[in-house]
């Protein structure tokens, strides 16, 4: 009786645990679903947290990880899209799965401007699902999305080098007509400086030609006080002498002598 009543209290027991994992489970799945039908109607945010709630309680659920990817990238979001996507990857061991995994990481980093990367994620893909045609256009356009920008990348640096090139001409141009202009302002102030020092130099010449031919003037202009009463008093006999010869003449007074 003691072992029967023991199996039935096991048995209640599994049944109970089944019941709780199978309600645990029904409730993922319902808050995945949720978020699936908000999603189809273009509520991305709504369905954003109604995939976090099936994940916090089931971390390790596949859907929840790749549908909350996809709800951030239809948002804009593609880091954090990135972050789930990377997270779906270990959850699944299915190829086909994976493949859908690294075709959404190669377009979210394509949308996020990381064109080498998601072109390793198109062939992570293919290496999974060799048919995707989806992935395959999509490597394709990443591609020629790369190559254009390498040639618009050279043809930027070519003309960055050209413009370069042509300041530095520029520039040199500029340098060359200063130092001419300098050369030139330099050469007027030169010329200028020599024809006042010449100026200065005939002045100087002129004032010393001035000087000497004061001084060598005849010094006979110059005589002494004695020299001229004496030449008065020999003038002022020859005046008297005249004087006396033209009373003889005439017989009429003339006045003798100036007023010394």
């Amino acid at each position: 009786m003691m072992k029967k009543t023991l199996l039935n209290i096991s048995l209640i027991f599994v049944l109970l645990l089944c019941l709780s994992q199978f309600g645990f489970a029904q409730s993922v799945r319902s808050s995945v679903n949720k978020g699936v039908n908000l999603y189809d109607k273009k509520k991305f945010v709504d369905s954003e947290v109604e995939f976090k709630k099936g994940l916090e309680k089931a971390p390790n659920n596949f859907q929840a990880n790749f549908n909350l990817g996809d709800s951030y990238y239809k948002e804009g979001k593609y880091e954090d899209a990135l972050r789930s996507y990377e997270a779906a990857l270990p959850k699944t061991k299915s190829n086909d799965l994976k493949a859908k995994v690294y075709h959404n990481i190669g377009n979210a980093l394509l949308k996020d401007k990381k064109i080498k990367e998601s072109i390793g994620a198109y062939a992570d893909a293919l290496k999974l699902n060799p048919t995707d045609e989806a992935t395959k256009y999509n490597l394709s356009y990443a591609l020629n999305l790369l190559k254009n920008n390498q040639k618009q990348n050279k043809n930027n640096k070519n003309n960055k080098n050209n413009k370069n090139d042509k300041n530095k001409q520029n520039n040199k141009n500029n340098q060359n007509q200063n130092q001419n202009k300098n050369n030139k302002d330099q050469q007027k102030n030169q010329q200028q400086n020599q024809q006042n020092q010449n100026q200065n130099k005939n002045d100087q010449q002129k004032q010393q030609q001035n000087q000497q031919n004061q001084q060598n003037q005849p010094q006979q202009n110059k005589i002494s006080k004695a020299q001229a009463q004496a030449i008065f008093n020999a003038l002022n006999n020859d005046e008297k002498d005249l004087q006396k010869q033209l009373r003889k003449m005439k017989g009429q007074p003339i006045k003798t002598g100036k007023d010394w």
